[in-house]
């Protein structure tokens, strides 16, 4: 008989012929999305021939077909969700792992980005630790992690000043680096082991048995209009099932969210809420004289104020290039504020400004991270899968690294996974791997320095300095997180609007000048996915009592509040700015947004960051 069914939609979004086609052979997963899609087509059919005879132990059944309206279905040992430091890590390890012992595991690695690294963004000062453990020829197979630490200053800003304060990181051994670049790599590392990546796919929901347990997620509808209805190239999503599945997400993943309230992990992990920061970041190319390759620069203070937490950073990397970036934590107060517009009066301090001038913006972007550290870890086990790297928190606040944890996190869950399926024992070992690591240890010591500024700069400095250079986390209190992020803003009435400077375009530059540079795109005619849970609040709540937050906190100017036809301001959404950052799904102050994943593929499209 023939079969059939519909291929994946591709980047194009063009229709493709229901009937079976011979697609040409994966490609790297640093081609381009259309690619992927064809890609994953190219599977569809192959399991569609396994599950007619076609006998191979290493290929995941394929399920059903979709001549009728059920989704077509893929059966792996592994699902992984995020192709970040944390899902490649466990995919890595995981194929690791059947080498050493002789087995054969498949392993999938899902991505909402239209590439490999499209969405990934980071300081970054690399420290080495879990990729030495992981990948230890790294440096014959040429990372591209070439750019050793060569100098450390920590500087306390005023309006006119840098002071310079004893630095409290310890680099040496490290590298400045682009993670996005470093992703890509891992990515690489990853196929040549069996791994099958697919970016472009976005993972919109989890999939669960008659149990409750999860197996697996599935990926969104393509080709549907803002109304609703189905577009001439419509598609339907991918079942993506797994024996075990991880989700890889990133800081404050919209799956890891839903997983840990229906499970209550939180709970039964013991942990506080989540706190976050946004960082915001911008690549330069400056003049080759100014350039001080491995030069790393941190400052606390100005253009901040004292009860507000955040700093910047100005790191030399490689080929005349700097990263710049500016990090306000969303506990912050002040309505009025604009993490985006304090990032831009950074770069006009006489310190910051010399390094910039004469200098060009290569590339734009801006994500939140987690700062709970060791008091916000979750429960990281669930039926099914767990939790690896940012989606469960693991940042070393102090340090400002979370990328090594991050991996470590996922290669132990890959440990523990392996020895699931392969010899029956229990996923909870995750947890106890975990705080048998060195990532628990690391953290445990760093638990106190975020929580410390909960009183202010200048007590949190006291604080941390005792921590850092006395106590080095060697007593029994823990301090706590003050309010969840979200439950911090003020009313507008208790502080005075700030008026920011007008941009100049040669240092400082508007959001859409910004945006830009960040080559952020979505498919304008999609459903919303930015979502209201209730529509009246913006305008009955957040404009008349906070002032309209969210025009502010967002630094991609998503959110506007434009009059209507009887002068009334209304909300606008303009989800096709987005850049992924999550800052409105927790710095809303009634939590009335919803954060949910786009069609596969939009979004930023980092490089360098």
């Amino acid at each position: 008989m023939m079969l059939k069914f519909r291929y994946i939609l591709s980047k194009s979004k063009s229709k493709l012929s229901s009937t079976l086609l011979v697609v040409p052979t994966r490609t790297s997963s640093s081609k381009s999305n259309s690619n992927a899609y064809y890609s994953f087509s190219r599977h569809l059919y192959s399991h569609s021939r396994n599950a007619f005879s076609f006998s191979n132990s290493r290929v995941p059944n394929f399920r059903s077909f979709c001549t009728a309206p059920e989704r077509d279905s893929i059966e792996y040992d592994v699902v992984i969700v995020g192709a970040g430091p944390a899902g490649l890590s466990a995919a890595i390890r995981l194929k690791q792992m059947c080498r050493e012992k002789n087995s054969d595991l498949s392993v999938c690695v899902l991505e909402k980005g239209a590439e490999v690294g499209a969405h990934i963004l980071s300081g970054n000062v690399f420290e080495p630790r879990a990729l030495d453990e992981l990948l230890p020829q790294w440096k014959q197979q040429e990372a591209p992690i070439t750019t050793p630490v060569s100098s450390d200053k920590f500087w306390f800003l005023t309006k006119d000043r840098a002071i310079s304060l004893p630095c409290p990181f310890n680099n040496k051994g490290n590298y400045v680096i682009s993670l996005s670049q470093l992703v890509r790599w891992m990515g690489a590392k990853a196929e040549e082991l069996g791994v099958e990546i697919y970016p472009g796919f976005a993972a919109s929901e989890i999939l669960y048995d008659a149990n409750n347990k999860v197996i697996g997620i599935g990926t969104n509808d393509m080709g549907i209009s803002k109304d609703g209805s189905k577009k001439e190239n419509f598609q339907r999503g991918v079942e993506v099932k797994g024996r075990i599945t991880l989700l890889a997400e990133g800081c404050r993943g919209s799956l890891s969210e839903k997983i840990m309230k229906k499970y209550n992990l939180r709970e039964k992990g013991g942990a506080e809420h989540q706190t976050y920061a946004l960082g915001i970041k911008e690549v330069w190319e400056i003049d080759e004289e100014k350039h001080q390759p491995g030069a790393v620069f941190h400052t606390l203070g100005w253009p901040l104020d004292h009860k507000t937490y955040g700093g910047s950073f100005l790191y030399h990397m490689k080929d005349k290039q700097i990263s710049i970036g500016f990090v306000v934590a969303l506990n912050y107060q002040n309505p009025f504020m604009s993490p985006y517009e304090e990032f831009q009066k950074l770069k006009q301090h006489p310190a910051i400004k010399p390094f910039l001038e004469g200098g060009t913006v290569i590339q734009y972007g801006a994500r939140t991270l987690n700062e709970g550290g060791f008091q916000s870890i979750p429960y990281p086990v669930f039926p099914g899968g767990a939790l690896i790297g940012c989606s469960a928190g693991f940042l070393n606040v102090p340090k400002i690294k979370g990328t090594h944890t991050a991996m470590k996190s996922g290669m132990l869950a890959a440990e523990v996974t392996f020895s699931v399926l392969n010899e029956g024992l229990d996923m909870d070992m995750y947890w106890d791997a975990l705080r048998n690591s060195w990532v628990w240890e690391e953290l445990y010591k760093a638990r106190n320095y975020r929580p410390a500024f909960e009183y202010g700069l200048i007590p949190g400095l006291a604080l941390s300095g005792l921590e850092h250079y006395i106590l080095k986390g060697r007593h029994s209190f823990t301090l706590k997180h003050g309010k969840p992020d979200h439950e911090a803003t003020n009313a507008a009435q208790l502080h005075s609007p700030i008026h920011y400077p007008k941009a100049d375009g040669v240092l400082s530059f508007d959001v859409s000048t910004s945006l830009h540079r960040s080559n952020t795109n979505h498919e304008h005619d999609q459903p919303p996915h930015l979502r209201l849970r209730d529509p009246k609040i913006p305008e009955l709540v957040n404009l008349p009592v906070f002032a309209a937050p969210e025009s502010r906190y967002c630094p991609a100017r998503v959110y506007e509040y434009v009059a209507d036809e009887q002068n009334q301001l209304k909300l606008q959404i303009n989800a096709q700015n987005c850049l992924h950052c999550k800052a409105c799904d927790i710095k809303d102050p009634k939590q009335n947004i919803e954060w949910t994943v786009p069609e596969g593929g939009g979004g930023p499209g980092y490089s360098v960051m």
